[in-house]
C-alpha cells in the first residue's frame, strides 16, 4: 500500500498559516514556518512501520479511521497535546503540538494534513521538527484472519544535525518507537482489543548526511522552545 498523494496547505507565499491555541499551549514554531517532508531533512532517512491487529474487535477498517481522525489526540501517550484548528482530522489542517522531549523538556512544533479521506490520512512536519517526514495512518483488512490492522508509516530524517545526534545515540529514536507503540496500543484497546501486541519495523533507507540542510538548526524547535519558555510563562502569569 502506498502513501497517496499529498496536498500542501501551505499560503501562497510557501508558509504555514497560525493556528489558535488556549493559553496553556505554547504556540510556537508552526505559524510561518514551511513543510519540512524528508527531502528537507539532514539526517539518516528511515522508513518505520507500526502494526496492531484488532483482533477479536468487529470493527471495520473505515469505522477505525473515522474514529481515529475525530479522536485523534486521546490515544497520544499522557504528556503530549494536540491542539488542532478543527474538530476532527481533515486535510488543508495545520495543528500545533506540544511534545514531551526524551529529557523531558517541552518541545512545541506542528504538523500539517495533507491527505485525508475514509481510508487513511496524512501529515508532514514544518520546518524545525525533530523529524522531517511525512507520516501516513491507515487501516485495512488482515488477509489472513479477516481482523482490521491499524498502521502508521513514516518516512523521515533526523532535521538538523543536533537532532540527528539524539537519533544516533538511540533516545530520539527510542522516544519516536514508544511514542507510536503507546498510541496503537490506546487505539486497539478503545476497539475492544486491549493489551493487543504492536509490531514494528524499521528499515534504513539512505545512511548518509544531507550536508546542505546543515543550516536547518537555525529552526531547530527545541532550542526555540527553550528559549522562549521565559516568556510563554510570564504571559501565562500576566493572563495574556
Amino acid at each position: 500500500m502506498s502513501t497517496p498523494p499529498v496536498d500542501d496547505p501551505s499560503s501562497a507565499d510557501g508558509k504555514l498559516p497560525d493556528t489558535e491555541t488556549p493559553p496553556d499551549a505554547i504556540n510556537l514554531n508552526v505559524g510561518g514556518k514551511e513543510l519540512a517532508g524528508p527531502e528537507r531533512g539532514f539526517g539518516q532517512l528511515w522508513r518505520k512501520t507500526y502494526r496492531v491487529r484488532l483482533q477479536g474487535s468487529s470493527t471495520t477498517p473505515r469505522e477505525v479511521i473515522s474514529r481515529w481522525k475525530s479522536r485523534f489526540s486521546d490515544y497520544w501517550p499522557e504528556g503530549n497535546d494536540f491542539y488542532g484548528s478543527r474538530p476532527r482530522i481533515e486535510q488543508g489542517e495545520v495543528a500545533v503540538i506540544n511534545l514531551t522531549s526524551p529529557v523531558g523538556a517541552p518541545i512545541a512544533t506542528g504538523i500539517a494534513v495533507v491527505h485525508a479521506d475514509a481510508e487513511s490520512f496524512s501529515f508532514v512536519t514544518p520546518q524545525g521538527h525533530i523529524f522531517a517526514g511525512i507520516i501516513h495512518f491507515s487501516a485495512y483488512p488482515d488477509n489472513a484472519t479477516g481482523a482490521t490492522i491499524a498502521r502508521v508509516e513514516s518516512t523521515i530524517r533526523a532535521g538538523d544535525p543536533l537532532f540527528e545526534i539524539g537519533a544516533r545515540l538511540g533516545f530520539v529514536h527510542k522516544q519516536e518507537d514508544t511514542f507510536w507503540r503507546k498510541t496503537l496500543a490506546n487505539l486497539a484497546a478503545d476497539f475492544d482489543a486491549p493489551g493487543a501486541p504492536v509490531q514494528m519495523e524499521s528499515v534504513l533507507l539512505d545512511r548518509r548526511m544531507r550536508w546542505r540542510a546543515l543550516g536547518n538548526v537555525w529552526h531547530n524547535s527545541a532550542i526555540r522552545t527553550t528559549l522562549y519558555l521565559p516568556i510563554h510563562g510570564l504571559r501565562r502569569l500576566l493572563g495574556k
